[in-house]
């Protein structure tokens, strides 16, 4: 949707430029433009910094590879890689957006270290937060769960790699598990998936675990405590 703005937009730049200037931009120009628009658009929307290089670069990667006329099976190729990494974007509204270190740090000095305890991370990505977690907290328990298969396999070569034996991964969605086998519920997903995370976890969490979601709040749950940093998004956290 946001490329097919920045689609329109450009567009009508460019007939406002013919129409009053008598000039005809050449291709590379309005895909460049588009490609800017995009970015704009995206640092509109508050998207990572990733997310904006990769709107300013789609349009541009478009018009380089339909010129260099590639054989079919690169395009193939292309499309299994990304149907591997988004998988079922389109049915979970939850896009593949990996959290970052100062996440990590924040859940590591929140949850408890008076008692062993079971994580899961819904939504695990490349499994960057639970790997953290493990090593820093050897003697608990830590799963992510994800529904794409390529960097749910990722996040399993990773951690065997690394030896990190109390990290387990598994590929799946998250909504046919039962939250009452956990202890903390950690999600990183998209406000279309917070309402009912929110019924799911109301029907399923032991009493004394916690929900913690990075960025997006729960529409009418007021959360116990919000684990705020200058400049980032807030953790919001539930007690049960």
């Amino acid at each position: 949707m946001l490329q097919l703005g920045a689609l329109l937009m450009m567009l009508a730049i460019w007939m406002v430029i013919e129409r009053y200037t008598g000039l005809e931009p050449d291709l590379y120009t309005l895909v460049i433009l588009q490609g800017g628009i995009a970015m704009l658009l995206s640092v509109m929307c508050r998207m990572d910094i990733w997310w904006r290089a990769i709107q300013f670069l789609f349009p541009i990667g478009l018009l380089v590879t339909h010129q260099l006329a590639l054989p079919s099976w690169i395009y193939f190729l292309g499309f299994v890689f990304f149907l591997s990494l988004f998988w079922t974007t389109f049915r979970t509204q939850v896009p593949f957006y990996p959290s970052r270190p100062d996440v990590w740090h924040r859940v590591a000095a929140y949850l408890p270290k008076d008692r062993h305890i079971h994580l899961i991370d819904i939504g695990s990505g490349l499994g960057d937060l639970i790997m953290y977690l493990a090593r820093a907290m050897p003697e608990s328990r830590f799963t992510g769960i994800e529904i794409a298969p390529l960097p749910w396999l990722l996040s399993r070569w990773r951690a065997r790699l690394r030896g990190i034996g109390n990290a387990g991964f598994e590929l799946g969605d998250y909504e046919m598990l039962d939250f009452a086998q956990y202890d903390v519920v950690f999600a990183y997903l998209s406000p279309a998936a917070m309402a009912a995370l929110w019924q799911k976890a109301s029907r399923e969490m032991r009493p004394g675990s916690l929900l913690m979601s990075y960025e997006f709040e729960i529409p009418g749950a007021e959360p116990d405590c919000i684990l705020q940093q200058e400049g980032k998004p807030s953790i919001y956290i539930w007690h049960f």
